[in-house]
Parts: C-alpha cells; sequence; structure tokens
C-alpha cells in the first residue's frame, strides 16, 4: 500500500476540473487523480497536462453509475487506504436557450449535480484521512436560486439541523414537482441547476456537522465554493474568468493547512466565505 498522498477531481477532463488538476499537479505532494465518464477523453487530458510537464494519474468515474464510483473506492483503499483530498467537480448545465422539457431537465440536472455528488460522498467520505479535504463545486447561481425559493423553503435550506433525508426528499420533490407543473406554486425557482446546486452547498453544510459530530479529532475540512463565472463549455466564451482562474478557490480549499481549523461547512467564493 502506498503512503503517498492522494487527490482525487471529478469530472475533470475539460473545464475547471482539467485546470484543478492542473494545479495540484504543480502544488500537491501526492498523486493526483484526473477522472472521466469517458476513458479517451481523459486520456486525452492526461496527455495535454504530461505535455505541460505534469504527471497525472488517470481513473474512469461516472458519478451516475454507483458501481464506477464503487470501482474507485475500492482502488483507493488497496492502493492508498484512503484518500486525501476530493474535489466534486463533475456537473451538467443545460444552455439557456435548450428546448427540453424543464420537467426533463429538473431530472437529468438533479441526477447528476446533487445524486450523483451525494453518492461520491457517500462511498468516498469514510476513505478521508485525518487532515483530509473536500471540496464540492457548487456556484454562485444557488444563492440566487435560494433567494428565489419561498420563505418557507429558504427556512429549511438555511436551517442548521436539516438531515440528509429532508434534503434528499426536497430534492425528490422539486423534480416531483416540475413534473407536474406546480414548482413555481410550490415556491421553487425556475431554475434545474440553480436548485441542483441548493443541494450542494446545503449537503455540504450537513456533511460538515457530521464531520464535527463523528470525527472531531481527524481535522478534515469540508466546503462548497463557488468558482465564479468561468469561460468553459457549461458558461460560454462570455465568461469574466479563465479555467485556471476559476480553480483558485477550489484549490486554496483543496490545499488548507493542516494547522487550519477554518473555514469548514461554508460558502467560499473568491477565497471568502460568503452569507448562506
Amino acid at each position: 500500500m502506498s503512503s503517498v498522498p492522494v487527490a482525487v477531481v471529478t469530472g475533470s477532463n475539460k473545464g475547471i476540473g482539467l485546470a484543478i488538476v492542473r494545479a495540484l499537479c504543480k502544488q500537491f505532494p501526492g498523486d493526483v487523480y484526473l477522472t472521466s465518464r469517458d476513458p479517451g477523453s481523459g486520456q486525452a487530458a492526461v496527455a495535454q497536462l504530461q505535455q505541460e510537464g505534469l504527471r497525472p494519474l488517470y481513473h474512469q468515474l461516472d458519478i451516475d453509475d454507483v458501481q464506477s464510483i464503487r470501482a474507485l473506492r475500492d482502488f483507493l483503499k488497496e492502493k492508498y487506504g484512503g484518500l486525501n483530498v476530493l474535489v466534486n467537480n463533475a456537473g451538467i448545465a443545460f444552455k439557456v436557450h435548450d428546448t427540453t422539457p424543464f420537467a426533463v431537465q429538473a431530472e437529468v440536472t438533479l441526477k447528476t449535480n446533487f445524486f450523483g455528488t451525494r453518492n461520491v460522498c457517500t462511498e468516498l467520505l469514510p476513505l478521508m484521512k485525518p487532515y483530509g479535504r473536500v471540496v464540492n463545486v457548487s456556484s454562485m447561481v444557488s444563492s440566487s436560486a435560494l433567494r428565489g425559493c419561498s420563505q418557507e423553503l429558504q427556512q429549511k435550506f438555511r436551517s442548521d439541523t436539516i438531515t440528509e433525508d429532508e434534503l434528499v426528499q426536497l430534492m425528490a420533490k422539486f423534480v416531483e414537482d416540475t413534473k407536474k407543473s406546480v414548482h413555481e406554486k410550490e415556491g421553487w425557482p425556475n431554475t434545474a441547476y440553480g436548485v441542483s446546486k441548493i443541494g450542494v452547498t446545503v449537503l455540504s453544510r450537513i456533511q460538515a456537522r457530521l464531520l464535527n459530530e463523528q470525527r472531531k479529532g481527524d481535522h478534515i475540512l469540508l466546503n462548497a465554493c463557488c468558482p465564479g463565472w468561468v469561460r468553459t463549455d457549461m458558461a460560454g466564451p462570455k465568461a469574466t474568468k479563465s479555467p485556471d482562474e476559476g480553480a483558485e478557490t477550489p484549490v486554496y480549499l483543496a490545499l488548507l493547512p493542516s494547522s487550519a481549523d477554518a473555514p469548514h461547512g461554508q460558502f467560499v467564493s473568491d477565497k471568502t466565505v460568503r452569507p448562506w
């Protein structure tokens, strides 16, 4: 078993994920795994970074597939005895003008962005070693979407006692409400991506709380972050930040020194804790 520290970045064959891997290869003192759903595009991204003189490693990961997540879990357990840094970056977004019915967009977007990310956490958080760092890439859209929710929903999503099961039920309710075309009447905003990222931010708050309760002495720090508006396939060419600039906050959180005890359970943008 290797005693080398290990970092994993989900959905990292392009965009912000690739930029996070690039930065970690330069700054993280251990093995860095680039992952992708499709091995071909992942290997191509690895080759690109190798041409830059970096040495990422590759592992297939489709966060929509629990068996794929478990294969990565078993590999990490066997080879490294755990995990030091996890960056949950994988996510999808429909384009603004996409004509796919909203209910379908809601189901597909939440399946990956919320339920897929949650499944990765369920399988990999128990592997986190002492002083581990977990970064869930959310979005500023989660804040604006939260403000677009009814007061009742806002209270639930801001609650310090909401459980993971309650959050899962709310995310599932949103998908069901869109199918019945009652989501706005039920207090939801008109953004599937935004609701999925509310889920990621609230999930992060819950996970941090559980780490405090169950593994206080392990000094694991877990946060949600917003990379900013970044020029990627997802956000388009007009965005203000380059992928490398978008990677700065996730990488900052991934590399918090072992002496740090904060931020933890926070929503961080431009390396600054934002109110939720």
